[in-house]
């Protein structure tokens, strides 16, 4: 039932950011207060109990979700910036998009070795741009202890290069 809220305040568009790529777009559960709150009170669920050290997330939509779900658990926060856009040491990983290939990175001291991480973004498609902070995390020696997505696109199979993490979503589009 509360997932259907969610799944009903999606905004589709078709041929974004390209010709024949429909864009899930997350604004609508955003604008409104009680949608985010029940988003983010969804994702800690797993987590009350054990929270994780750090919530790790990717530039710029799994900012959103990812700040407020790492007040909501009261842990640290990893911001995975597009390249270029951290000014400390980094790390780097390059990727393939459904749409091009992008490099993402993280600051070199972003987490302790052994520390518990939840990485989250808002959506999982082909999973590229998520093995690469995957990878990222690894190279910290992070722990992860779980992948969230608001939104899968399971027809993309992403989820098959992601490794034997456990990973989650909220809303799984077939």
């Amino acid at each position: 039932m509360n997932v259907e809220k969610l799944e009903k305040a999606l905004r589709r568009i078709p041929d974004f950011p390209k010709k024949g790529i429909v864009y899930i777009d997350t604004t609508p559960i955003l604008q409104d207060s009680d949608l985010f709150q029940l988003t983010i009170d969804l994702l800690a669920e797993r987590y009350t109990v054990s929270p994780p050290d750090y919530i790790a997330a990717v530039d710029a939509r799994g900012f959103i979700f990812g700040g407020a779900l790492a007040t909501k658990l009261g842990c640290g926060f990893v911001p995975i910036r597009k390249k270029g856009k951290l000014p400390y040491k980094t790390f780097s990983e390059e990727y393939d998009l459904e749409y091009g290939s992008a490099e993402i990175e993280v600051h070199t001291d972003a987490v302790p070795a052994g520390a518990k991480v939840l990485l989250i973004d808002d959506l999982l498609a082909t999973g590229g741009t998520v093995a690469a902070a995957v990878k990222l995390l690894e190279k910290l020696e992070a722990q992860i202890i779980g992948i969230e997505f608001v939104i899968e696109l399971e027809f993309l199979n992403g989820r098959q290069i992601l490794g034997d993490y456990p990973v989650d979503s909220l809303i799984v589009e077939k």
